[in-house]
């Protein structure tokens, strides 16, 4: 009996870890209510959220001024806002036509409402929540650090909400790209640090770029695998508004103007030189550069045969076709996919160079 519950433990561990990393739930395990809400706030995104948080926070204690309570509730604060802004997305685009069963957004995972794992009052019942605990975090550190904290937390809020919602649209008129770079840069790094040690230096906005820049890319890839259905829906994504050769060429423009944008802040010693350990990410970033110029994949299988060697050993074992294995997870999206692949590194790296120069701060030389 033990040995039952504690191998049905495990499965619903795997099963977790399984969503984070591809936003799909195992086959044949059943859902806890900790799979389904993973599922409905697309947990598996969160990383990028996070690595907002650490490089805002590690540029903050490189000021002396890093706080790790405050930090700690910075990052969920963070958390609980990207999975509210997940779940109010998929809200407006399904009540507003654009989340139907022939949209990429219910065949690459789970829809909270369309694949019924929540209803409609439960779903707005945990974006309630996840705002009321942002707005005590926000209020505890206006307080306590300036009041500052709540006018990044509230503008964060606009933009997130009109995202999709009506009147902006900011997705549907050809902003988002730049509202995604809006939160994840400026928003987030500039805020984080402004909670850590209350103030708002300059080179802060300016550090704050780069990073930004990049989760932009992402989801300018994301943008480009919907070009065709977004198109048909009205939705004027940049890639709609540039055709799908401009988007790609976009999309590899940010990729190299992160790279430019750290090695500048490096000369301006504005970063510490350790953050050129991201020129470790470029082999990622030159294998997204080659699938751009490259066509789409017709099937999961062609997919599957083309990033066979980027994805991880287990992973390729459990859905290699040839093997007869499960249908591959978070098809038909493609291009996005290739840019969490390269943002999760060149993120991490980043943030591990600067890291680096708090463990070693006389060999690596300070910030500012």
């Amino acid at each position: 009996m033990f040995n039952s519950i504690r191998l049905g433990k495990m499965r619903h561990m795997m099963n977790w870890i399984h969503i984070l990393r591809t936003g799909n739930s195992l086959q044949g395990v059943p859902l806890g209510w900790a799979s389904r809400w993973l599922l409905i706030t697309r947990a598996c995104v969160f990383s990028m959220t996070i690595l907002s948080a650490c490089i805002g926070g590690l540029l903050a204690a490189m000021t002396g001024a890093f706080d790790a309570f405050a930090f700690a509730l910075v990052v969920l604060g963070l958390v609980l806002a990207h999975a509210s802004n997940n779940m109010v997305n998929d809200y407006f685009d399904m009540k507003n036509g654009v989340d139907t069963a022939g949209y990429p957004r219910v065949a690459y995972a789970p829809h909270p409402i369309l694949s019924n794992l929540v209803g409609v009052r439960g779903l707005w019942t945990a974006i309630i929540v996840c705002n009321l605990i942002d707005l005590g975090i926000a209020l505890w550190l206006s307080v306590s650090k300036g009041w500052g904290v709540l006018g990044f937390a509230i503008v964060g809020l606009a933009v997130s909400v009109f995202y999709v919602a009506p009147p902006l649209k900011l997705k549907h008129r050809g902003l988002g790209e730049a509202a995604i770079f809006f939160i994840w840069g400026p928003l987030m790094i500039t805020g984080t640090f402004y909670a850590m040690g209350g103030s708002l230096l300059g080179p802060i906005w300016l550090a704050s770029i780069p990073y930004g820049i990049a989760v932009a890319a992402v989801v300018m890839g994301k943008h480009i695998d919907k070009v065709e259905k977004d198109r048909e829906r009205g939705v004027g994504t940049l890639p709609v508004v540039l055709g799908e050769r401009g988007g790609r060429h976009l999309m590899l423009g940010l990729i190299l103007f992160f790279y430019a944008g750290v090695a500048a802040l490096v000369a301006l010693r504005i970063f510490p030189w350790p953050a050129l350990l991201v020129l470790l990410s470029v082999p990622r970033g030159l294998r997204v550069a080659r699938v751009l110029t490259l066509s789409v994949p017709a099937t999961p299988a062609e997919a599957f045969g083309i990033a066979r060697d980027a994805i991880p050993r287990d992973l390729r074992e459990q859905y290699d076709p040839a093997r007869g294995g499960n249908t591959f997870p978070i098809w038909p999206l493609w291009f996005v996919v290739w840019g969490v692949w390269w943002v999760r590194r060149a993120g991490a790296l980043l943030a591990i160079g600067l890291a680096a120069t708090l463990a070693i701060p006389r060999f690596f030389g300070g910030f500012f």
